[in-house]
């Protein structure tokens, strides 16, 4: 399998990246990654190649998969026009080069991943919410759909588009639990507002395993249809495109996870960052923290997949370096 990475050397991307190069390795089954880069100087695992987006611009090479990972974090720094700005370029630029490259290469790709997140489902407190529901517009929501839409039409070349909606990824070595860990190490940790707000996580465990399952679930699902169509001989090329939520079955709310995070860290959580001060501190994107989202992965269960830690407790003491 080839595939094809961009925001491969990220939080994300690194670690598929190394789980998929291991797994294939142990199963003796043939694999080629390259990460799509703006420098080229980039450091990067020996057995990992490198591109350029200019020299993806005049490529012919061919890859099975497209991974779009590419983006700006959404929660690093305030929100500000300019900062909004950065978002959506961040995504756009990278994903327009993408499909300029599959609209002109001959041998198209089978499938495209592209990276969303589940700000796509705007603000709806406790609300239950699947691939199935509806959102509410938010800057959140403007910002995923407008990645998505613009994902999907690698449609318009004949390939099969996933749209993966990423919850908060758990991991000590970053997201939002690496930047948490310093003040709850220190004892000054505590929940954010009342602490009823819904926190829909995902361990990066079950992130990455998730993704592998997906891009091999849809390249097998081509297959047999590709079978059927040579059977009945017809030569339509039919192509899909699949939202999962890459969330884990049990999101806690914030009151929970700090309690859960301090016991694991064996350090108290007495304190509470109230509602105002986090809109003084980070602006509109306090929405993030204070607003809550019941985000479940039901196209994933029901796809068959088995998560790997279901709960927080299990995704913090089964962490990986």
């Amino acid at each position: 399998m080839n595939i094809l990475i961009s925001g491969g050397s990220g939080f994300l991307g690194s670690a598929f990246s190394n789980e998929i190069m291991a797994r294939y390795r142990a199963q003796n089954k043939a694999l080629h990654i390259t990460w799509l880069t703006r420098d080229s100087s980039q450091a990067h695992p020996n057995d990992i190649d490198m591109m350029t987006y200019d020299e993806l611009a005049s490529s012919d090479k061919s890859f099975e998969v497209v991974l779009n990972l590419a983006g700006a974090g959404i929660a690093d720094s305030r929100w500000s026009d300019a900062r909004k700005e950065q978002l959506l370029a961040s995504r756009i630029k990278p994903t327009e080069s993408l499909l300029a490259f599959i609209k002109r290469t001959s041998i198209k790709p089978k499938l495209m991943v592209n990276g969303s997140a589940i700000g796509w489902y705007g603000t709806q407190g406790d609300k239950p919410l699947t691939e199935s529901s509806g959102f509410e517009t938010d800057f959140a929501h403007r910002l995923c759909d407008e990645w998505e839409q613009l994902a999907l039409a690698a449609n318009d070349y004949g390939v099969s588009v996933a749209i993966v909606r990423t919850g908060v990824v758990i991991h000590p070595k970053g997201g939002m639990l690496g930047k948490l860990l310093t003040p709850f190490k220190m004892g000054v940790g505590g929940q954010l507002g009342d602490g009823q707000q819904i926190m829909s996580w995902v361990s990066r465990e079950d992130w990455v395993g998730a993704a592998i399952f997906i891009i091999e679930k849809h390249l097998a699902d081509d297959v047999s249809t590709q079978a059927m169509h040579e059977n009945t001989q017809q030569t339509t090329n039919d192509t899909t495109a699949v939202v999962y939520n890459l969330t884990a079955p049990n999101p806690v709310n914030n009151h929970t996870f700090t309690k859960t995070l301090g016991s694991w860290l064996h350090r108290p959580t007495f304190f509470t960052l109230p509602n105002f001060l986090l809109k003084l501190m980070f602006g509109e994107m306090s929405t993030l923290l204070i607003d809550g989202q019941k985000v479940l992965p039901q196209a994933l269960l029901d796809a068959g997949y088995e998560f790997q830690q279901p709960t927080l407790k299990q995704a913090l003491e089964q962490q990986k370096s």
